[in-house]
């Protein structure tokens, strides 16, 4: 376990995280971590817990983290994400938390697999991020043109 939240940390998350492949909770929230999320997180299957929120993370939401099949929170709110809500997510069955409030994404709100009982609350205060998509009737990436 990595518990750094709250640790006036700065810096940024660097690839080689990835490699730590038995870490199951990576606690990096209040901090004033900056850049992306790497794509290779995708790569911790342990991986129950991934808080990053409160951060001053940007860029987008790796779709990779599609591959966390054992992850159960999901905290990325409160930083400057941007684009679309990757619907690799819809498929970690084992999702039970999702929080990405407060950041600049767009497109339309997840509602299949565990995003079915996520409160609307956590994705608020995304500009750009339409209400609960209408499976078959839109894209998912409506109003994420830049």
């Amino acid at each position: 376990m990595a518990d750094l939240g709250n640790s006036n940390l700065s810096g940024h998350l660097v690839p080689e995280l990835g490699k730590l492949e038995h870490l199951q909770y990576l606690e990096l929230y209040k901090n004033n971590i900056q850049g992306t999320i790497p794509a290779e997180l995708g790569n911790l299957k342990s991986l129950i817990s991934l808080d990053l929120y409160n951060n001053n993370i940007s860029g987008t939401i790796p779709p990779s983290l599609g591959k966390l099949k054992s992850l159960v929170f999901l905290r990325l709110n409160d930083n400057r994400l941007t684009g679309p809500i990757p619907r690799d997510l819809t498929g970690i069955s084992s999702l039970k938390v999702v929080d990405v409030s407060n950041n600049n994404l767009c497109g339309t709100i997840p509602t299949s697999g565990p995003f079915e009982h996520i409160p609307l609350n956590n994705f608020e205060n995304n500009h750009r991020l339409e209400g609960p998509e209408l499976l078959g009737l839109a894209s998912y990436d409506t109003n994420c043109s830049i």
